[in-house]
């Protein structure tokens, strides 16, 4: 398979006091398009983080602010779903129990489960839509089910030291209420993502359910709009493309993490923007720097 190139790096912003060194990366697929666009991004005043590792070599291909905690809005979703398929495999919580919609408070906003006539669903049915829809009524149920103790106590045996989830889904955060449904680094992330694959996140029966949720995720207009995968039927590619990807969405916020493997090469990868969501404008040059990373992402492992 070649040698990997360096690590690019992310140079320091003209706006931010954020350490964004810089080094060049050598070769074909050196993702200079990315570090651009990121820049770019930084220079506008964005926080940007980024990180990617080779899962065949281990090696960092691109990092920039990995290690900096920024808010991830539904890529919280995944250790919950860890601790989830954790429960179901130790036989404390039935997959097939099922929940009244109205056992939570209701979140109008956004979500899949408000639009369907079925009242009451099975838990593993809630961990489907949570995985495909980031739904946040069956988010929170989850949440409820398992305990936000749990939670964070599997997130700390996970390794994860600086990504939290920190609250359920709300359509108005108040004064008392944390500012943020989650929070992490794109390291840890990226991280998180090569554990599901490798069958390391808590075992092999844990990681594979949870990959196999997270394979059915609609979201693919970020990083995975470069793939070409359908958004409704992708977990079987006739090119035999591997992907498996969560995404965060909140007002400002934009992050994904996944896993993308191909011919030539496998990945994880993580992203995180934070940027004034003034405009179409401002909102759509960040998701242009997500895109761009999919190209090079496709580049790379083909």
């Amino acid at each position: 398979m070649g040698t990997s190139p360096e690590p690019a790096m992310l140079r320091r912003s003209q706006r931010s006091s954020r350490r964004l060194p810089r080094r060049a990366a050598v070769g074909r697929r050196s993702f200079t398009a990315t570090v651009h666009a990121l820049e770019d991004l930084a220079d506008a005043g964005a926080q940007v983080s980024v990180h990617v590792t080779d899962l065949d070599t281990g090696a960092q291909v691109i990092a920039g602010d990995d290690h900096v905690t920024l808010p991830i809005a539904g890529l919280g979703v995944v250790p919950l779903l860890i601790e989830v398929a954790a429960r179901f495999e130790a036989g404390t919580l039935d997959p097939l129990e099922i929940v009244e919609r109205t056992s939570t408070a209701p979140v109008i906003g956004s979500g899949l489960w408000r639009n369907l006539q079925a009242p009451a669903l099975p838990l593993i049915d809630l961990a489907v839509l949570a995985a495909t829809a980031g739904d946040p009524l069956a988010v929170n149920i989850l949440l409820e089910q398992v305990g936000h103790h749990r939670v964070r106590d599997r997130i700390e045996s996970l390794g994860l030291r600086r990504t939290a989830v920190l609250d359920r889904f709300r359509d108005v955060r108040g004064p008392d209420d944390a500012p943020h449904v989650a929070v992490g680094t794109a390291k840890e992330l990226a991280a998180l993502f090569s554990a599901l694959v490798n069958s390391a996140a808590v075992d092999a029966a844990v990681s594979a359910q949870v990959a196999e949720w997270l394979s059915l995720n609609h979201d693919l207009s970020l990083v995975a709009a470069s793939t070409g995968l359908d958004p409704f039927a992708h977990e079987h590619d006739a090119h035999g493309l591997l992907f498996i990807n969560k995404t965060g969405r909140d007002r400002g916020v934009r992050a994904e993490a996944g896993v993308l493997a191909g011919p030539r090469a496998g990945v994880s990868y993580a992203m995180i923007v934070g940027f004034d969501d003034l405009s179409i404008a401002h909102r759509l040059r960040a998701h242009d720097a997500f895109r761009v990373l999919g190209v090079e992402l496709m580049e790379y492992t083909h």
